[in-house]
């Protein structure tokens, strides 16, 4: 795995700013914003209602705030361990990835945010990827693919809940 964790591993402003490759998805859904973040910190999360999403492992003992930590498995061989730096318990959280098996990405972050909404709620989950030199044209020529697996993964949200 690529380790790029300390000051280097956090998008400099944060996740939902400016990022070579920035992907938001938002979904409504009727059910209390309580539901979706109950999926969303849940033992099973992603693996429950992401195709993509082979396996995942809280690695800190709850209950959970900054400085959680897990490890995620996609597609059987993608790795990335995260750390949380925002835990807004019930409302917002974001983590950097430490460390990755992709080589040449440099930081990878995600922010998970959960409004309440008077038809039920909103999930916002914004992705951000920042490349290096040599995975960049990849990145690029695969954006329109990537931004459509991103967007299923956050409706998948819909068909857990609903």
């Amino acid at each position: 795995m690529s380790v790029y964790g300390g000051p280097r591993g956090r998008m400099r402003h944060g996740p939902t700013t400016a990022a070579p490759f920035r992907y938001v998805n938002s979904v409504d859904l009727p059910v209390a914003p309580e539901q979706v973040w109950a999926a969303l910190t849940a033992d099973d999360t992603l693996v429950s209602w992401s195709p993509l999403v082979s396996g995942l492992r809280w690695t800190t003992p709850r209950p959970f705030g900054v400085g959680t930590t897990r490890e995620v498995t996609m597609l059987g061989l993608l790795k990335s361990r995260e750390r949380y730096y925002r835990w807004e318990d019930g409302r917002r959280k974001t983590f950097t990835a430490v460390e990755v098996s992709v080589p040449g990405l440099r930081r990878l972050a995600e922010d998970y945010v959960v409004e309440r909404t008077p038809g039920g709620s909103r999930f916002i989950w914004t992705v951000v990827l920042e490349p290096g030199p040599m995975l960049k044209p990849m990145l690029r020529l695969t954006d329109p693919i990537t931004a459509r697996m991103l967007r299923r993964v956050a409706h998948g949200m819909r068909a857990q809940l609903v």
